[in-house]
């Protein structure tokens, strides 16, 4: 036995480097793992705000050339009107040098002080010169700078063309999808409504000829007065064979609708415009609702799926007989069924 304790004691000695090897390597896997996801992540996220960046550097780079060049060429009109100027006033000097040297016998010394007006004149002349052509120098490097942004500009302005172009073939993708998708609910819904007209069919079969049980349009009306007395949601004995056929209409169409058609039974509760206010319905539109959730709850116990049940109750504000009389009254107490989509 202290043999066999020995043996079992090595084997577990043995086998725990190897699991912590292995759960070291397992850690390191999943902590490299992690790190190129946050490194790819940061790359994409600084290559995606990179291009905004750039791009308002540039339009600002372009702002402050563009102002640069507007003062450069006032520097360059100003120079040019000095220059002008000086041009002017030098030949108005060398006229003035021509009159005083036909004087020089008679105004020597003035004529000294003309040709040193005229040499001073001509300094003047070949200062602004140079600084004429420092600014058009300088005009000319601004505008090789303008041109490089121009170039940047339209790199950019295709980088963005390419992009909309991307968006556009993903909108149209989209579009092509929604398409399918109305023509797959046009076609649910044509089922359905085929659906709603055989329930429509074995409910008129099962209920027989009765006169107050009538389809008007995607809607099975009955009145409310077969199920109800007057003022109360509590069914009356006789109501229970008639919801009993209705319910056992439609468990048989339940089962035949396939699970890919989102359909339900909606039970909507009308009353007349009779005022009502009693403690347990304060209004036609409580009485109404109450009695739509009647009918539901009897369809649930008659084994119908409350996800394929819905009720309503509208009040006296949808009547199908505008009138006042009795008879009108009763055709706007009812009850109606409509198999519709969820």
């Amino acid at each position: 036995m202290a043999l066999a304790r020995g043996r079992r004691s090595r084997d577990t000695a043995n086998l725990w480097p190897g699991f912590v090897d292995m759960l070291s390597t397992l850690l390191l896997v999943v902590i490299f793992l992690m790190s190129l996801f946050m490194v790819t992540n940061y790359i994409i996220t600084q290559a995606a705000s990179g291009k905004d960046t750039m791009l308002s550097r540039l339009n600002r780079q372009l702002a402050e050339l563009t102002e640069l060049l507007a003062l450069e060429r006032s520097k360059k009109e100003s120079a040019e009107d000095s220059l002008s100027a000086l041009q002017a006033t030098l030949f108005d000097t060398q006229a003035q040098n021509k009159r005083l040297t036909g004087l020089l016998g008679s105004a020597s010394g003035a004529s000294e002080d003309a040709e040193g007006r005229i040499a001073a004149l001509g300094t003047q002349l070949d200062e602004q010169r140079n600084i004429t052509n420092d600014a058009l120098a300088k005009v000319e490097l601004l505008n090789q700078q303008l041109a490089a942004l121009r170039l940047q500009l339209a790199a950019l302005n295709e980088a963005l063309e390419a992009s909309e172009a991307k968006d556009k073939e993903s909108q149209d993708r989209i579009a092509d999808l929604g398409q399918r998708l109305n023509v797959a609910l046009a076609k649910k819904a044509r089922e359905l409504a085929r659906y709603r007209s055989n329930f429509f069919g074995e409910l008129r079969k099962t209920l027989g000829d009765r006169k107050d049980f009538k389809i008007v349009g995607d809607r099975f009306v009955f009145p409310s007065d077969v199920l109800f007395d007057p003022g109360s949601a509590v069914l009356r004995p006789a109501a229970g064979p008639q919801l009993d056929k209705l319910a056992a209409a439609l468990k048989d169409i339940e089962g035949n609708i396939p699970a890919d058609i989102p359909w339900v039974m909606r039970v909507d509760g009308h009353t007349d415009i009779t005022p009502i206010s009693t403690s347990a319905f304060p209004s036609n539109w409580e009485l109404s609702a109450a009695r739509a959730i009647t009918v539901v709850r009897y369809l649930m116990s008659r084994g119908i799926a409350p996800e394929h049940l819905v009720a309503a109750g509208f009040g006296e504000f949808q009547p199908i007989d505008p009138g006042t009389n009795q008879a009108a009254l009763a055709r706007n107490r009812r009850i109606e069924l409509k198999l519709t989509e969820r």
